[in-house]
């Protein structure tokens, strides 16, 4: 079995799930944060977003400086609106799938390295920092899914039920 077989199922999904809970975001509360050190709930959501496009640049490019030394640094790109959010996961999930579907074994096993200002911050091989970019994005999507529950927005299921829908 390919590397990408065992990925898609996978990134389906958790894009299905992820589009349940974007779904909830309150458009009126895309700065509210549970506390001063937290993310705003809209940036948090946009950052959920934009995930699976960074596993399609993470196939497409040798390595990716998030703030090149005397170049133009990484920036979110905005959605100020729970469709606006939506549509950006939309074009990621499509730009991750397609990349992900063409990728070869080989390829999907060639280092990639993520950079900060000329500096490795790490060398994973690709099909790894796909895995770990999945991870990533369940990890925020939980979160998101407490940023919910504390504005008394209904918490979809996401791996079974959840307490507003079908709930133990």
């Amino acid at each position: 079995m390919k590397i990408s077989e065992m990925l898609l199922p996978e990134l389906d999904q958790e894009i299905a799930v992820t589009r349940r809970v974007l779904e909830r975001i309150p458009g009126d509360k895309f700065e509210w944060r549970p506390h001063e050190k937290s993310t705003p709930l809209g940036y948090l959501s946009r950052h959920i977003a934009v995930l699976p496009d960074w596993m399609g640049t993470a196939i497409e490019v040798e390595s990716w400086d998030i703030a090149p030394v005397g170049g133009e640094a990484y920036g979110m790109p905005e959605a100020a609106t729970p469709a606006a959010v939506m549509s950006l996961l939309e074009r990621s999930a499509d730009h991750a799938r397609s990349v992900i579907s063409e990728a070869s074994d080989e390829h999907m096993l060639k280092n990639w390295s993520l950079l900060r200002g000329g500096a490795v911050i790490f060398t994973q091989p690709r099909a790894t920092v796909v895995r770990g970019l999945l991870n990533h994005l369940i990890h925020h999507r939980g979160q998101l899914s407490v940023y919910l529950r504390l504005n008394d927005v209904p918490v979809p299921s996401i791996y079974g039920p959840s307490a507003d829908e079908g709930g133990w």
